[in-house]
């Protein structure tokens, strides 16, 4: 499995809300601070984007899609000249009137989903993220199109099984606009999303990745890829935003903390397979990483699945 595959993954992203909705003409609708990542495209219509704190603010077109990290509150209008209505509020209104939004030619249609990370290491791929990642290019549109109009046609048209379809279209789409993302701002972006586009960087990231329990050193690492070590760990950090082995560690414990919670395994074992030959040097490890011991976080009972809100055409309450 590819790093990014593993990390996605790994924190397993739970989509509490996916479908699609419509912004009817001249509205703006402004939604609160908001945890997880928003992931939507239109599909007809177009509208403006505006994320608080940001100058500038983004024209969507049909087939455009946005991305946004955890944070700020944001904004999406149809007609910029208009006083924002509150989405908690229209949504409060909107149910009392059975749910229908009024549709007009200068309506906007958009799909998508709103997806929230598990665990609290979620910043290991938020922190990549641009507080608005703008998927506008035709060839990167093209890309994104069968699951853009296959989520769109769930939608209009329910059938059995409709929302766990939706759902997964969602989530393809998620997972398509992070790569788009990635090969976009290979050469300016940083963090760790972006070190994978780095030939050198992702190849040292990918030797970690596969074998954890292995006894890599700045050294062995240094020369997989063909550099110094000292060019190689200077790189990395300004890359990735931490030495090699603080990042080999974290990985290793995030590795640890989802199968104390999710198999049988003892911690001796998991220990063992990611490269400890002692619980107490393995306990110290996670402690410092994890914030707790071993133990603790064990008994943390993982969250269930975020129930999907199924959504149906026109109905804006859908949105989160």
């Amino acid at each position: 499995m590819d790093p990014l595959s593993e990390v996605l993954s790994l924190f397993k992203p739970r989509s509490y809300v996916a479908g699609g909705f419509e912004i009817p003409g001249e509205m703006a609708i402004q939604w609160p601070r908001h945890e997880g990542i928003k992931c939507y495209a239109v599909v007809s219509g177009q509208c403006w984007l505006s994320v608080e704190g940001i100058a500038d603010k983004v024209l969507l077109t049909a087939g455009d899609c946005y991305l946004l990290p955890p944070g700020a509150p944001f904004r999406l209008a149809t007609d910029l000249t208009v006083p924002p209505v509150e989405f908690l509020t229209l949504r409060a209104k909107w149910r009392s009137e059975g749910g229908r939004a009024e549709k007009t030619e200068t309506s906007c249609y958009l799909v998508g989903g709103h997806f929230v990370l598990t665990g609290s290491h979620a910043d290991f791929l938020l922190s990549s993220l641009a507080p608005i990642v703008h998927i506008r290019k035709e060839s990167d549109k093209a890309a994104m199109r069968w699951s853009l109009e296959r989520m769109a046609q769930e939608v209009r048209e329910s059938q059995p099984g409709g929302s766990l379809i939706t759902q997964q279209l969602a989530y393809m789409m998620l997972v398509q606009a992070l790569r788009l993302h990635l090969a976009e701002g290979a050469k300016e972006g940083g963090g760790w999303l972006f070190a994978l586009a780095d030939k050198q960087m992702g190849a040292a990231i990918r030797c970690m990745h596969d074998d954890p329990a292995h006894d890599w050193t700045l050294q062995k690492l240094a020369q997989r890829v063909g550099m110094s070590r000292s060019v190689f760990a200077l790189r990395f950090k300004q890359t990735v935003g931490s030495t090699p082995m603080e990042y080999l560690t974290r990985w290793r414990m995030l590795l640890a903390g989802d199968r104390l919670k999710n198999s049988r395994e003892s911690t001796t074992a998991i220990a063992l397979s990611l490269g400890y030959e002692s619980d107490s040097a393995f306990g110290k490890a996670f402690k410092r990483v994890m914030g707790c011991s071993p133990r603790e976080h064990g008994r943390v009972s993982t969250p269930g699945n975020l129930q999907l809100a199924g959504a149906v055409l026109s109905v804006p309450v859908s949105v989160s």
